[in-house]
């Protein structure tokens, strides 16, 4: 590969390093990342592990990330302190730096700081990961925080991946947070902050609330494919990693996750999708992803 097409050419080395050890050492190993996120625990309480009871453990998923050729896991510092010892070296980890639980409506949605950029160079992560809610009213208070989040990250060498997700009032009101308008929005705010690489939602066409977004949005028909290489142009030079979500059909989740591919996405952080299944049903679904990853 040219120095022309690296993706990580623009990054200080530090980043570089870190990011390369997440797309080019492990999962894949071709340039792409399929990272499985178990930051759920938090956000929406032990009611996802219902579904698969052996997965409140998170050793679970430690394992499965390792035998499943995983690029990493994403988590918080008290599950990475407490079970990520015996996987050292063998299972990267982004750590998440801030969070919430979904008691509170999130009206006012904002994640304060769980942990630093410090513990994350302290527990050897190769990146660090924060959720920052667009169009909330308390944004002014998140960007500021996340400002600081990214100066530490920027002086430690440490790749940003930003959960970049449209919440409160004013963005249920232009469409809802699945909406093309606030996907873009979301991937474009992303590129502006400076992150490395963003979460994204696949956008949603929902026609019966396609009136509600803002010009051009509320007259804009478009594909799935379409709205999926809309919102990775917002994004730029950032990478595009797009979440799976709640646990759906197989053949659906495939199905987006190839038009992902093919739109020029850099890969997925898949959560549900993945560990809501048995042992073995999980280890298929990760070889699944892992050949399209390789193929398209």
């Amino acid at each position: 590969m040219s120095s022309e097409q690296d993706p990580l050419d623009y990054l200080s080395l530090g980043k570089r390093v870190r990011l390369s050890r997440l797309m080019y050492e492990h999962g894949p190993g071709n340039g792409r990342m399929i990272i499985l996120p178990i930051d759920q625990g938090m956000e929406h309480g032990p009611r996802d592990f219902f579904v698969n009871p052996p997965s409140i453990d998170p050793d679970f998923q430690f394992r499965l990330a390792k035998e499943g050729g995983f690029s990493g896991i994403a988590l918080h510092i008290g599950l990475a302190e407490k079970y990520a010892g015996k996987y050292a070296g063998r299972v990267p980890i982004v750590l998440k730096v801030n969070g919430k639980t979904s008691i509170p409506p999130d009206t006012h949605a904002m994640s304060p700081l769980t942990a630093s950029v410090e513990d994350a160079v302290r527990i050897g992560a190769d990146a660090i990961g924060y959720t920052l809610y667009v169009g909330s009213p308390l944004q002014v208070e998140d960007m500021n925080q996340f400002r600081r989040v990214k100066a530490d990250a920027d002086r430690y060498g440490m790749p940003v991946i930003l959960w970049s997700y449209p919440r409160g009032e004013a963005v249920e009101k232009k469409g809802g947070r699945n909406s093309l308008y606030a996907i873009d929005y979301a991937a474009r705010v992303a590129n502006e902050l400076g992150v490395d690489v963003v979460k994204l939602n696949v956008p949603v066409d929902d026609p019966e609330r396609r009136k509600d977004q803002p010009a051009p949005y509320d007259s804009l028909e478009y594909t799935l494919e379409e709205g999926i290489e809309k919102v990775i142009k917002s994004a730029g030079k950032t990478l595009v990693i797009f979440s799976g979500g709640s646990k759906i059909d197989d053949d659906e989740l495939l199905r987006r996750a190839r038009i992902c591919l093919e739109k020029g996405a850099s890969g997925f952080i898949f959560g549900r999708n993945i560990w809501q299944r048995e042992w073995d049903k999980a280890l298929e679904m990760a070889a699944k992803l892992k050949e399209l990853l390789l193929t398209v």
